[in-house]
């Protein structure tokens, strides 16, 4: 059964960052991180690709897991170690297919019912959120807090959960006491480019 190597979740992004996600992966990889997730909204699916082989190959490198948002494609391409899939995306059973019985494949929920309804699906883990108000969506879907963080907790079962949306540093102990296994951080890991190795290896010392 899969289960996080760390409970810090790091998410890529050239936009907060400033930086490709080659050089977002090494900072990352020098602060501990042991599974990254590129997440790339805003460039060509050319350049994403080139800038994510850097990164992969990086990764690689060091032993460190490489998971894409949603794109399937990349990560069968890449050969990356699986993809974390939204709602609207490529159905779980499509990507299972694809890249076979050892990818990691993460799915995203936002409600309790929609936890249990991913209980059937061919997945190593849960994202549930947000969490807390976020910037990084367009749309963002309604917030669950903590209390729906706890709920999904219990539907989840034996299944890894990863909270996500609007976590700030303060709140990663929270959250983690409120029964997720790891603690996916955009904007506040990435927000101070100089920073992210410091604050990803503080972030590393949490039991």
């Amino acid at each position: 059964m899969f289960s996080f190597p760390s409970k810090i979740y790091p998410i890529t992004d050239i936009t907060i960052s400033g930086l490709s996600h080659a050089a977002q992966v090494e900072r990352l990889i020098a602060g501990g991180a042991r599974l990254i997730q590129l997440r790339d909204k805003h460039s060509s699916p050319r350049e994403f690709f080139t800038d994510a082989e850097s990164a992969v190959t990086i990764a690689r490198s060091y032993g460190v897991q490489i998971i894409f948002n949603d794109r399937v494609d990349m990560a069968l391409a890449l050969r990356a170690d699986g993809v974390h899939l939204g709602q609207g995306d490529v159905p779980p059973e499509a990507a299972r297919k694809l890249l076979g019985e050892t990818a990691v494949i993460g799915f995203s929920v936002h409600s309790v019912e929609q936890a249990k309804a991913a209980m059937k699906l061919p997945i190593d883990y849960l994202g549930i959120g947000p969490v807390f108000p976020t910037s990084t969506k367009e749309r963002p879907d309604p917030v669950i807090g903590l209390e729906g963080l706890q709920r999904a907790r219990e539907v989840a079962g034996e299944i890894p959960l990863v909270a996500i949306g609007g976590i700030k540093l303060q709140n990663v102990p929270g959250i983690l006491d409120a029964g997720a296994n790891a603690v996916a951080l955009i904007s506040a890991l990435l927000g101070n480019s100089s920073e992210i190795t410091a604050q990803m290896k503080d972030l590393n010392q949490l039991k």
